[in-house]
């Protein structure tokens, strides 16, 4: 399964990372399931983890002896604003795409 959150390069940077994970947590999710559906190793995963529960990005759920981590109000509005920005430089792309033709610059229409 794959998230909704998109990149606009092939390689993933931290920021999008962290949106995915972010997204995959909004339903309350095991370590486990958010590494699979992330694709990130475990090490990679527990650093994300760390970094967004210390800064109040997720919130973790103790249930039956199991961690469960959830995303708070301030994860949603990170994933909120990143969707935007990615939203609004595919819009700057299609309207800047130019090519050039034997010296003469031709605009690419939008798709």
């Amino acid at each position: 399964m794959t998230t909704t959150v998109e990149t606009l390069w092939e390689r993933r940077d931290r920021i999008n990372i962290m949106a995915e994970i972010l997204e995959v947590a909004t339903g309350s999710k095991l370590k486990t399931r958010i590494m699979y559906m992330v694709n990130l190793s475990f090490s990679q995963l527990k650093e994300y983890l760390a970094y967004l529960t210390e800064r109040g990005f997720l919130r973790v759920r103790l249930e039956n002896g199991k961690k469960f981590y959830e995303t708070t109000a301030k994860g949603t509005f990170y994933i909120e604003n990143y969707r935007e920005m990615s939203n609004f430089l595919r819009q700057q792309e299609h309207v800047e795409a130019k090519i050039l033709v034997r010296g003469t610059a031709v605009e690419i229409p939008n798709q």
